[in-house]
């Protein structure tokens, strides 16, 4: 019997990449299928070969590591391997994703001066009063995920005007990187509606009281007077969605501006 080659999608980056989905191969034969289609690979001059290798066929898994293949990303479930055949050019192949990416929310109700905050559930050490927010989700913009968050904490719906600071932090959840963007947003509701499982309080603060309450930590005070510099001078980050002209996908482009529309309370 012929030994099977896998054919994969080639790539434009002169690579190869095989779906365990589309090409299942038993495991009985899958060593000398792997063995000869590496050979036609380097006789192609190919230069980066991916086995995305779904839960089904892991038993796949040893003997792509013995083969010279190393993990890149995983998800639920599938586990992505390369191999950089190509020994003359050093391998440039980017790390997968190795940032997160947070928000806060700082909802501002200009007639009374007051921000939202919250207290989580699942702090470290103490609680503190902090802004309502969280991680940005795959394929979700900034400003929808801002919205989004305090909406699921704190059940007040707002509007986002534009983008204030951002904090950079390095080796946090998964030895990643980290980076929370605050939001200015304007309030459309008022009533609280807490959410049950994740905040233990939430409440509408003075502004100047929170920058002096015992409870918030430093990095919150240096947000809240970043805050209150935006509110005197108002140049902040807006977003404009958009379609990106060659691949037709929905983008978001962020961008300086000093409209002093974006301190205005929606009417």
């Amino acid at each position: 019997m012929s030994i099977k080659c896998f054919q994969g999608h080639n790539d434009i980056y002169n690579g190869v990449t095989i779906h365990s989905i589309e090409e299942p191969c038993p495991i009985t034969v899958f060593s000398e299928c792997l063995k000869a289609s590496l050979e036609t690979w380097s006789e192609q001059k190919k230069r980066t070969i991916w086995f995305r290798v779904h839960l089904s066929h892991s038993e796949w898994i040893p003997i792509l590591v013995q083969k010279g293949f190393k993990f890149h990303h995983a998800r639920e479930e599938y586990v992505m391997l390369y191999n950089w055949l190509n020994k003359e050019i050093v391998c440039n192949i980017p790390p997968y994703a190795h940032t997160n990416l947070g928000v806060g929310g700082f909802v501002f109700n200009e007639k009374t001066s007051e921000i939202l905050v919250v207290k989580e559930k699942n702090s470290i050490g103490n609680q503190f009063w902090k802004l309502p927010g969280g991680y940005v989700e795959p394929g979700e913009n900034i400003d929808e995920a801002v919205q989004r968050e305090v909406l699921e904490e704190t059940g007040v719906q707002t509007t986002f005007k534009c983008l204030v600071t951002f904090r950079h932090a390095h080796n946090t959840t998964f030895n990643c990187s980290d980076m929370y963007m605050v939001a200015y947003l304007i309030p459309c509701t008022f009533d609280i509606i807490k959410c049950q499982t994740e905040i233990t309080e939430c409440r509408w603060i003075k502004i100047d009281e929170y920058l002096q309450h015992p409870e918030v930590h430093e990095t919150n005070r240096i947000f809240t007077k970043k805050m209150i510099e935006f509110l005197k001078n108002p140049i902040g980050i807006t977003a404009e969605h958009g379609t990106h002209p060659i691949t037709k996908k929905p983008i978001c482009i962020y961008s300086i501006s000093t409209n002093k529309n974006i301190c205005e309370c929606k009417k």
